[in-house]
């Protein structure tokens, strides 16, 4: 009985892998099939025109799809470059310096996580209108620097990582706090930043309704928005259906790549956390 029980965890977590895994594996075998092949055979049958579905999707209006992958890389580099940043700043400052209200905007900030992106979006517009900077990329990129939950672990992990008695060490030795800031509280907070790029540029890359709200001209569209309005074609050229598939696949390996590249940075910290143990 024991011997059963213990097994359960791991056949909820073989379910749960499966349910995940199971539309990725689709998605591999249908980008290998033709347009007739797609719903002609079987689910899991793989076909063999990937290479020619490469080749269609690349000359799809002279190139549009890459064009919506280099605005993605734009968006969510970018953005997550500045947010990783800007969540740092503004996390160590909560972290190490006592001020009148720190404990009221903290508690702000949690609150804006609560907050669903999809009840932000039309203010956001509304504003971005006002200033003149609707259909440009700065209607993307300038919601995308602020994120509540990067501050979030910011702060939590600056507390944690960055001793008070270092930073007070190199206060007493007449360093200056930018100075601190950069070369002591940025290598030792590293990972978490990283943590915090790698969230933001996933969740800038996959995002769908800010983009669709903010733009209008498909030149500046992420891959996101243009995959959809590529499916919504296909209602009348079924083709691009196949096309939209393997454009789906295409648009994963990016965040795949990244990831498999930063994860040494978590790896480093928790070797380095067994040392101190």
């Amino acid at each position: 009985m024991r011997r059963a029980l213990g097994t359960l965890p791991t056949l909820v977590l073989l379910l749960g892998a499966a349910y995940c895994l199971l539309p990725v594996a689709w998605v591999l075998v249908a980008a290998t099939k033709s347009s007739g092949e797609l719903f002609a055979t079987s689910t899991f049958s793989p076909g063999t025109s990937i290479l020619a579905n490469l080749d269609d999707l690349s000359s799809y209006r002279d190139g549009a799809f890459w064009r919506w992958m280099a605005n993605s890389a734009l968006y969510a580099g970018v953005g997550a470059l500045l947010s990783a940043a800007l969540s740092g700043l503004t996390g160590y400052a909560l972290a190490k310096f006592a001020f009148r209200g720190r404990d009221l905007v903290f508690n702000a900030l949690i609150a804006g996580v609560l907050v669903p992106s999809v009840v932000l979006a039309i203010p956001q517009y509304l504003l971005i209108s006002e200033v003149g900077l609707a259909d440009t990329y700065l209607s993307v990129l300038v919601p995308s620097v602020l994120s509540p939950y990067g501050i979030y672990l910011a702060r939590i992990y600056a507390a944690a990582a960055v001793p008070e008695d270092v930073v007070e060490a190199a206060r007493t030795d007449g360093a200056g706090e930018g100075r601190i800031l950069w070369s002591i509280a940025v290598p030792m907070m590293a990972p978490g930043l990283v943590t915090v790029f790698l969230f933001q540029f996933v969740a800038i890359w996959n995002n769908f309704l800010l983009p669709f709200i903010m733009l209008g001209d498909d030149r500046k569209f992420p891959v996101t928005l243009g995959l959809y309005t590529m499916l919504n074609q296909g209602n009348t050229t079924p083709a691009l259906y196949t096309l939209a598939i393997v454009g789906s696949l295409v648009s994963v390996l990016p965040l795949i790549a990244l990831f498999l590249t930063l994860q040494r940075y978590w790896r480093v910290d928790l070797l380095s956390g067994a040392v101190k143990a």
